[in-house]
């Protein structure tokens, strides 16, 4: 069995645990394997789908402890050892960044990854909107990468989240 076959059953599990059998996504639509500057595996990301309901799964590994700046950027590319190709994050609709910041959240916007002692993490975020608007967004004609930051977001700076250096990103294509 590979790395990446033992995570998606890991994700679906987890994600099980606190849904109805309803609204379980049952459509894997993009997935990507992030990777550090190094090129060496840090985790899979999962794009699922559930009717008009779109859930970011990652699993990450080899990763430092705390919390992590997690976010879609603009475009798919990812050229280490900065990872800067990758753009700023996904806003297709120009909105400020953070949960916290007055106009609310972009589309990039994500919950900080939370990151064990032993190098592990992994989180389900529903990105909120109309699934078949979100979906042209990310696979639109540049693509969209996703990338872990060193730091943790702050929900409030603009239009950063002050998360600090790109530490794993990865492409999403669809599935």
């Amino acid at each position: 069995m590979t790395f990446r076959s033992l995570l998606f059953p890991l994700a679906a599990l987890t994600l099980g645990a606190c849904a109805t059998v309803e609204s379980l996504p049952n459509d894997r639509v993009g997935e990507t394997t992030l990777r550090f500057a190094n090129g060496l595996p840090a985790g899979t990301v999962q794009l699922l789908r559930a009717g008009q309901t779109l859930t970011v799964a990652v699993a990450a590994v080899g990763m430092a402890e705390g919390d992590h700046g997690f976010h879609l950027h603009t475009t798919g590319r990812c050229t280490a050892p900065d990872f800067k190709s990758a753009g700023g994050h996904l806003n297709p609709r120009g909105a400020t960044h953070g949960k916290l910041s007055p106009g609310g959240k972009h589309l990039g916007d994500m919950p900080n990854l939370a990151i064990g002692a032993n190098g592990t993490g992994s989180a389900e975020i529903v990105l909120q909107g109309n699934a078949d608007a979100i979906l042209d967004d990310i696979f639109d004609s540049d693509g969209t990468a996703v990338v872990v930051h060193a730091g943790a977001d702050d929900y409030r700076t603009d239009p950063t989240g002050r998360a600090g250096a790109r530490v794993a990103c990865g492409v999403l294509k669809r599935a």
